[in-house]
């Protein structure tokens, strides 16, 4: 198989998809027959192939999938007029807490904010698919370890949590809270939806 057919079968199957794909998946596609440095250097290509288009691919921590890019997000806007989910400050500085300190309890979160968390904030970040329960300590209670998720990274668009913008003094701050673009907490832009069957 040549190089030009490979970058296509990619393309086909990275636009089909409802979701982000792994390079395991992907090899998938080729029968184990192209090596994953291969199928790194034709993705490279596709995404410089879209680089001038209104559609990127991205690589994200759940695999690659192609997105609109986010200067279209206005337009595609109008297309489905609706208003992103709004979170409470308390929920916002809850998720900051548990990204950037996880794993996390209930009782950490709530020393580092000073008040009392509502399991109703804990559970919507649940909900959401943002937080999830990854163990529990060994201590007194076992109390239960909180940690993000992938679909948090990929609706982000971060590649891990190495993308998270720093933290100046190593703690968190209200200033912190401040500082992070926690305002809109939605995909930084629209996935190309599932083909018609």
């Amino acid at each position: 198989m040549n190089t030009a057919d490979a970058r296509r079968i990619l393309e086909t199957a990275l636009i089909c998809a409802s979701a982000p794909l792994s390079l395991r998946e992907l090899s998938a596609l080729f029968d184990g027959a192209v090596s994953n440095d291969t199928l790194r250097a034709l993705l490279a290509d596709l995404q410089l192939a879209w680089s001038s288009k209104g559609v990127e691919l991205v690589c994200l921590a759940s695999g690659w999938r192609f997105q609109s890019r986010p200067e279209m997000r206005f337009f595609l806007d109008r297309l489905h007029p609706e208003k992103p989910p709004k979170y409470s400050r308390a929920v916002l500085e809850t998720l900051a807490i548990v990204a950037y300190r996880q794993p996390v309890t209930r009782g950490d979160m709530e020393d580092i904010r000073g008040v009392t968390i509502s399991s109703t904030i804990l559970k919507q970040l649940e909900d959401r698919g943002w937080v999830e329960v990854i163990g529990h300590r060994e201590t007194v209670g076992r109390p239960a370890l909180y940690a993000t998720t992938r679909q948090f990274l990929d609706d982000l668009g971060l590649p891990s949590l190495d993308a998270l913008p720093p933290l100046d003094a190593g703690d968190l701050t209200q200033a912190t809270f401040d500082g992070l673009a926690f305002d809109d907490l939605m995909p930084p832009s629209h996935s190309l939806p599932e083909p018609m069957p």
